[in-house]
């Protein structure tokens, strides 16, 4: 496949970034049409959640020589789509929306700030996937040579994204809990229903 071409790093970086800041406006752009359903967030939910396990797979074969940061992208792979699954089906089975104040009442105090603030979301999200291009600019931005520092800048950009990254993977193990535990609770009411 040519994108995956070693020499292709530029235009799958400006593709990648272009699709994530295209997904920044489909929300706002729904909610101002007035074109918000149910299936649109399951697909964005979806589509998100791929093109972030793609870029950790590709990754994991740009740092296979360093063991630990395969098992590293490895489990953000699995945090991140059984966190955002058990998040999505936690809170439709309740009939409310994964974002929503009512779907995440009674979640973790994290969850539930992660979800109410858009600027806290923003942050965590921007940073996490800047943090992971950034990973992959590391690797061939030595390749080019265009009179500044390039390697620098983005080690620079690395420093400032991998705390916002951070922060997501906590928020990604309270929403896994928090998911899990309501699911777990729901289940017990209904138990205690039918007795």
């Amino acid at each position: 496949m040519w994108i995956c071409h070693p020499s292709r790093w530029l235009v799958a970086t400006v593709l990648y970034v272009s699709s994530f800041v295209g997904d920044l406006f489909d929300g706002l752009a729904a909610r101002k049409f007035d074109q918000c359903s149910t299936y649109g967030g399951l697909l964005d939910m979806v589509t998100d959640r791929c093109s972030t396990a793609g870029l950790l797979c590709v990754l994991q074969r740009e740092y296979a020589h360093e063991h630990k940061a395969v098992l590293l992208f490895t489990m953000l792979i699995l945090l991140d789509m059984s966190s955002h699954w058990c998040q999505m089906y936690s809170t439709t089975s309740l009939r409310q929306h994964h974002k929503s104040a009512d779907g995440n009442k009674g979640r973790f105090f994290l969850v539930r700030w992660y979800y109410a603030s858009y600027s806290f979301f923003g942050y965590c999200c921007v940073g996490t996937e800047f943090t992971y291009v950034a990973l992959y600019l590391l690797v061939h931005l030595p390749e080019v040579d265009v009179g500044i520092d390039l390697v620098a800048a983005c080690r620079y950009f690395l420093m400032i994204s991998t705390p916002a990254c951070f922060v997501k993977q906590i928020v990604n193990v309270s929403q896994l809990c928090s998911s899990c535990y309501a699911v777990a609770d729901f289940d017990a009411r209904q138990r205690n229903k039918t007795k």
